[in-house]
């Protein structure tokens, strides 16, 4: 699918125009924006869409159990969700959201976990895509067909609480933060009311921002040039975290195209571990 210095996780639009309508190929929004960003992603979808996609709604499909947002559910309610967007685990899916290299890895992930050895994340992002004056569907989307979603879920793909604070007492594991460098030091105020700014003892700062160009993951040379000079190591297991578990995908997504395999994400995040007082919290660099 991809050159040599292309991850081979993402897919191209000429890629996907040009397979638009094959069978067995599905299309995923999983855009999701925060507050500040001031855009409605259901709304967006419900308006224009890539044609054919479906809307994977990533406040919707969570652990209805967790008081926190963005977890992960059992595989056999991500099973039941992505059978009603008409998703099989046999299928070729291609997941995107509007800016590109934003929210679009945490489905990707998701779905990968979840036994969808063919998912992709499209390179650039829809809102480039319509730039670019590629195909677009507008009016009201069709009801999915549904399908049949077998999961076969790799929980060694997921963190969870009790395995980052044996991380952060016995540094088994490099700890990468997805979160801007004024959430990470503790110099900027946390979105959520009433969390503790700064980061896990020994994580080291990753912005997610560092690994794409104009939505674009950044080619696999520059992809390990970013994630050396961050400070971790290549060699040694990695964790990934950021606010919600929904951004540490994508430097789950850059470790996994330059070929590094021993990562997890950290599911809870910033908004489990600084949401407690019970946690260990670090403030300024590394």
């Amino acid at each position: 699918m991809t050159d040599a210095d292309t991850s081979p996780f993402v897919v191209s639009f000429d890629w996907l125009a040009a397979r638009l309508t094959e069978p067995g190929v599905k299309i995923v929004d999983a855009s999701w924006y925060l507050p500040a960003q001031n855009r409605d992603a259901a709304e967006e979808f419900a308006a224009a869409r890539i044609p054919g996609a479906v809307f994977f709604d990533q406040d919707r499909i969570v652990d209805p159990g967790s008081s926190l947002p963005h977890t992960l559910p059992s595989p056999e309610d991500f099973a039941k969700a992505a059978g009603e967007l008409g998703l099989s685990q046999n299928d070729t899916i291609i997941v995107y959201d509007g800016p590109g290299m934003f929210t679009a890895p945490r489905v990707w992930w998701m779905l990968r976990s979840h036994g969808a050895a063919n998912a992709y994340v499209l390179d650039g992002g829809f809102d480039a895509w319509k730039a670019d004056g590629r195909p677009v569907q507008t009016g009201a989307p069709e009801a999915p067909e549904p399908a049949a979603f077998k999961p076969s879920f790799n929980a060694d793909a997921v963190a969870g609480f009790s395995d980052m604070g044996a991380i952060v007492e016995d540094q088994s594991s490099q700890i990468a933060d997805a979160r801007g460098p004024g959430r990470f030091t503790g110099s900027e105020l946390e979105p959520r009311a009433g969390m503790r700014s700064g980061h896990m003892p020994g994580a080291v700062n990753v912005p997610f921002g560092l690994l794409s160009d104009s939505g674009k993951l950044k080619p696999m040379s520059e992809l390990r040039t970013v994630l050396e000079a961050s400070g971790l190591d290549l060699n040694k297991p990695v964790v990934t975290t950021c606010g919600s578990g929904v951004t540490a995908a994508v430097i789950t997504l850059a470790l996994h195209s330059i070929g590094h395999r021993d990562n997890r994400l950290y599911d809870g995040s910033w908004s489990e571990w600084g949401g407690r007082d019970d946690t260990p919290v670090a403030t300024g660099d590394r």
